[in-house]
Parts: C-alpha cells; sequence; structure tokens
C-alpha cells in the first residue's frame, strides 16, 4: 500500500475506542473515513453522539448490517465482547481487520470459553488471528488479516514483564500486578458501578481473582517464559475519565539486581517509539501519558530483600486501545509506526 491511502470503516464508533480512532484517524494522512456503524443510531450524523466530531464531513452512521464493504481496506470492529467473532466471520476476505474486543486475544478456544461463558463461536478465524501487542509482534501483524489487538491492563502488564520473563531476571512463579484504571475502561454504555456518586471520592477493587485479562497476561508471559505461568492480578477503579496505572512486584533472580532490571527494560525497547524507560527514581504518572500511545514505566528497589516494583502507566484508550489499534494498522499496511500517533501527552 505504499503511497495509497485506505478506505477506513469503524464498527461501534459510538462507543469510547470509536471516538477515539475517530479523533486519531481524523488526523492520518493515509487513512479515509469512509464506514461508521453504530446501530441504535443508524442515519444520524456522527455529532449526534460526539458533538465535538462536528464539521469534519464524516460519513452518516450506518448499521453493521447495512453496511457496504466495497468502498472498505481496513476495518476496526469496537463492538461489544462476545458479539465481535460472528460478525468479522461474515466479513469479506478483501478487508484488513483489527478487533478491539477481546473476542480473539486468547488463542486458545477452551480458555477463551471459560472465561466469557459461551463458545467460541469462530475458531477457524482464532487460529489465523494475531495477538497485536505491536512492540513483540511487528512481523506477524504486517502479515496479517486479522489481529487481535491487546487489552488495557495486559499491555501495561506485558510490556514491562515479558523482556523480564524472557531474561531470566525475575522470579516468574512470584508476579503481584496492582493495577488502577480510568473509568473509561468499562465503556460507554450506562451501568451503575459506573455512575459519578458510584465511583468519584474513592477506589475500589472489582472483579477479585476473576478478571478476564488474568488469562491474557497468563498467555503472554507464559509464551516468554516457554511454561504455564499464573499471576495474582487486581484491578481498582479510579476516579479518573482515562488512565492505567500498574504496579507490579516482582522477586529478583539469577543474582539479578534493580540496576540490572532496568538495564534488560532499556535495551529491549532503545529505539521504540511509544515505550520509554525512566531513569533511576523516576515515577511515572497517568497524567504523563495523557492522550498520547506513550508507555512509560521504571523499576524501585523493594523494601523487602531481594524483591523489585515495576511501575506502567499508559492511557487505556490510547496505547490501551484505539492507539495501538492504529500503532497495528500501520504496520499492517506498511505505513510508518508512528504515523498518527505523533501527540504528545496532555499535561496538566
Amino acid at each position: 500500500m505504499d503511497g495509497k491511502t485506505v478506505k477506513v470503516g469503524i464498527l461501534g464508533a459510538s462507543g469510547y475506542t470509536g471516538g477515539e480512532l475517530l479523533r486519531l484517524l481524523l488526523r492520518h494522512p493515509r487513512a479515509r473515513l469512509s464506514l461508521l456503524t453504530a446501530d441504535r443510531n443508524a442515519g444520524k450524523p456522527i455529532d449526534v453522539v460526539f458533538p465535538h466530531l462536528a464539521g469534519y464531513g464524516l460519513p452518516l452512521l450506518t448499521s453493521v448490517e447495512h453496511a457496504d464493504w466495497s468502498d472498505v481496506d481496513v476495518v476496526f470492529c469496537g463492538l461489544p465482547h462476545g458479539t465481535t467473532q460472528e460478525v468479522i466471520a461474515g466479513l469479506p476476505n478483501h478487508l484488513k481487520i483489527v478487533d478491539l474486543s477481546a473476542d480473539f486475544r486468547l488463542s486458545d478456544v477452551e480458555t477463551y470459553s471459560e472465561w466469557y461463558g459461551h463458545a467460541h463461536r469462530a475458531p477457524a478465524l482464532q487460529r489465523e488471528a494475531v495477538y497485536g501487542l505491536t512492540e513483540f509482534a511487528r512481523a506477524a501483524v504486517g502479515n496479517s488479516r486479522l489481529v487481535a489487538n491487546p487489552g488495557c491492563y495486559p499491555t501495561s502488564a506485558q510490556l514491562p514483564l515479558v523482556p523480564l520473563v524472557e531474561a531470566a531476571a525475575i522470579d516468574a512463579d512470584d508476579i503481584i500486578i496492582d493495577a488502577k484504571s480510568g473509568v473509561s475502561g468499562a465503556g460507554r454504555a450506562a451501568k451503575e458501578g459506573s455512575l459519578y456518586s458510584e465511583v468519584t471520592e474513592g477506589i475500589h477493587a472489582y472483579a477479585i481473582a476473576s478478571h478476564r485479562h488474568a488469562p491474557e497476561i497468563e498467555q503472554g508471559l507464559s509464551a516468554a517464559a516457554g511454561r504455564p505461568i499464573k499471576v495474582n492480578f487486581t484491578p481498582h477503579l479510579m476516579p479518573m475519565s482515562r488512565g492505567i496505572l500498574a504496579s507490579i512486584y516482582v522477586r529478583l533472580v539469577g543474582g539479578a539486581t534493580v540496576a540490572d532490571l532496568r538495564a534488560i527494560l532499556a535495551r529491549r525497547f532503545e529505539g521504540e517509539p511509544f515505550v520509554r524507560v525512566l531513569g533511576e527514581g523516576v515515577s511515572p504518572a497517568t497524567r504523563h501519558v495523557r492522550g498520547s500511545n506513550l508507555c512509560l514505566m521504571s523499576v524501585f528497589a523493594d523494601r523487602l530483600s531481594g524483591r523489585a516494583i515495576v511501575v506502567s502507566v499508559i492511557d487505556n484508550l490510547v496505547k490501551g486501545a484505539s492507539g495501538q489499534a492504529v500503532q497495528n494498522m500501520n504496520v499492517m499496511c506498511g505505513f510508518p509506526e508512528t504515523m498518527g500517533l505523533e501527540q504528545v501527552a496532555l499535561f496538566p
């Protein structure tokens, strides 16, 4: 696709990830938005859903059922979990697809069934899907037709942990991931737990020992370790719109030091446009990545001997969802990986 413009469709354009895709792609020099679906708002202009996107000449919203695929090259699927498998199975074969739901992230269909409560509805497509944590899967993403975009928590955890597990610098059987997310991670649909009065002025853990991102994290770390790995993962909801901060507690092995961990990460991500390893004593914060496709990480010595604390932050709607999806599209289409993603983080 060298020198060409790709025609892009977004399924589920009325959700948070759909709106973020629109924000990013409107400034992508090689993407033209040609199809937007939002079944409940079919036939309406996008500014009915997102007033801030008025005036850009975007196509009217339509239903998936009435979508015209003849003018589309790349599709982003931002539909709810459990609905995407059948939709994607029915799409024309000429389309490149980036799925932002969880429907193709778990390579083992039995594991998917266990955690999502129903049988996988497109097992043949699952064998074709590539798990698109871009920094670790560029070659596979570049040759794929269907990319499963990683979840937000798994992105924040795997980026620092995979290199450390691969290097055998930490005990892969002793990993604790304590992660906090903004409310947008729950999606845009009305839910009691996302109401202002339920979230503001407090913090709470949820899906304790049962969050569906746990097997996704374990899948990546097991591949890095070459054997099955389980982690202790607890998510928390924070009274903020966007952002994820993961505090990850690990045990050093093989004589490794905190400085060694920092050096492993610095080497692994040298030259990476979206991952930055901070210097000794510098603590990343969600406000440092807001609106950007960055992941910032740092390593600290624990007060407990032989242990370390890794802190990782991302914007859950950008690097944790739509930004990483655009990054994957760029790789799939042969574009510069940073195209359309050059935004500097908003601060304060």
